[in-house]
């Protein structure tokens, strides 16, 4: 699917590349810390730091499940030498997984809303409150399905001191948002079940 240019998957992923790459292009000197949770294969962040200048800068934890995903993630870690990037092969609901990375410059949220109940969702939103620091960022995905959650999801991270900075509208298939934290960060609660994927 994401070899094939015109896909929604293949496009959504260029969206997503393209905020990644203004985050790290937007952000002060030193160290930048992301998580990524449901990481999947990593395609959205290893393909930028692949050639982005700051990727040395970049700490990174990235979590999936799949240990096929999580294997092909620490193989493009280690065909760049980013050894400052930390994959981990286990379930990114669980809060435990983000200890040390919390508050995060960058929170990678995607293809997981698609995915989860609705409440599940605002729990969520209201989990990177923990997981995202002041002015950090919180980048999401959606699909366009009926019923389009899109605009109820933006009003979701508004109402937790999120200021939008980006929403995709051009694609009828999906949505990629950029939501800066205008708020303060809470302590990680350890222990916390954030959401359960629909089967």
């Amino acid at each position: 699917m994401y070899d094939d240019p015109s896909s929604p998957i293949a496009r959504r992923l260029k969206n997503v590349q393209g905020q990644i790459r203004a985050v790290l292009n937007n952000s002060a000197p030193g160290p930048i810390r992301i998580v990524s949770l449901c990481a999947g294969q990593g395609r959205d962040l290893m393909e930028v730091l692949a050639d982005h200048p700051r990727a040395r800068d970049v700490r990174a934890r990235l979590v999936e499940l799949d240990p096929r995903n999580s294997s092909s993630i620490q193989k493009q870690v280690d065909d760049l030498g980013l050894d400052q990037i930390e994959v981990v092969t286990g379930d990114a609901s669980i809060t435990d997984h983000f200890v040390e990375m919390s508050p995060a410059n960058l929170v990678l949220l995607c293809g997981i809303f698609g995915n989860i109940v609705d409440e599940d969702i605002k729990r969520a939103i209201n989990v990177c409150w923990q997981l995202c620091q002041t002015r950090g960022t919180v980048i999401w995905t959606r699909h366009r399905r009926a019923p389009d959650m899109v605009p109820e999801i933006c009003k979701w991270f508004e109402q937790c001191d999120f200021e939008r900075i980006w929403v995709s509208v051009s694609d009828p298939d999906f949505a990629v948002g950029a939501h800066r934290f205008s708020g303060r960060s809470q302590p990680l609660v350890l222990g916390e079940k954030i959401f359960d994927f629909l089967r």
